[in-house]
């Protein structure tokens, strides 16, 4: 029991697996196998950082934005299916990924370490992170509007149309949804600056504000 109070951090949904493989070595241990007191503890310390290095990029950096990202996408048409997508969708992988990750550290053993030193895990964190990336690139060519109506030039055709040019017109024959991908890549900028995301939110409505209320927006 003693052994199993000293520091121990991970990312919380990764524990299990770890304390399956303790929970094996320990009953080993107890029928009589050569197991050194010092190796469990090791295992502990050794897994924790690894786990905790992929376990924070699936659950907290693609998991739960895509999920919110799609439950908001719902919640914005009115549908109370949005909130609960994310609710439920995200509680039930967690509980899954506890319970079995208990089992399959238990029935691996210590043969999870050697997988580790594979490139299994860092496949499937790359992959997930890719995976995010696509979802939320998606999301924000659909959510994000930006509309400039400053008129740069009128003029009236022969046939007695008006013809109006904006600085938006003239944006999206460039490139359609260049506004919004470049104040994706500005937010993501001042986020790998360490810049506060709150900062960066308040920043956001205080220029979409200013920006409608001057005309430079819609």
């Amino acid at each position: 029991l003693k052994r199993h109070l000293e520091f121990f951090n991970t990312q919380p949904f990764m524990a299990t697996p770890i304390m399956g493989i303790t929970a094996a070595m320990e009953e080993q241990k107890a029928n009589g196998a050569d197991i050194d007191e010092g190796s469990i503890s090791g295992v502990k310390i050794g897994l924790m950082g690894p786990l905790a290095g992929v376990g924070d990029p699936i659950f907290w950096g693609t998991l739960r934005p895509v999920l919110a990202a799609l439950g908001a996408g719902l919640a914005l048409t009115g549908s109370i299916i949005g909130p609960l997508i994310f609710f439920i969708g995200f509680n039930a992988i967690r509980l899954a990924t506890n319970w079995y990750g208990m089992f399959y550290g238990y029935e691996k053993g210590t043969q999870l370490v050697a997988d580790m030193g594979g490139n299994k895990l860092r496949y499937l964190t790359e992959g997930s992170s890719v995976l995010g990336l696509l979802v939320i690139g998606g999301l924000v060519s659909k959510w994000t509007s930006i509309n400039i109506p400053f008129v740069l030039s009128k003029y009236t055709q022969s046939d007695g149309k008006e013809v109006v040019t904006t600085v938006q017109s003239v944006l999206d024959s460039l490139m359609p949804g260049l506004v919004p991908l470049l104040l994706t890549f500005a937010c993501m900028y001042l986020l790998k600056k360490k810049v506060n995301p709150l900062l960066i939110i308040f920043g956001l409505f205080a220029i979409g504000i200013l920006g409608v209320a001057s005309g430079i927006l819609q």
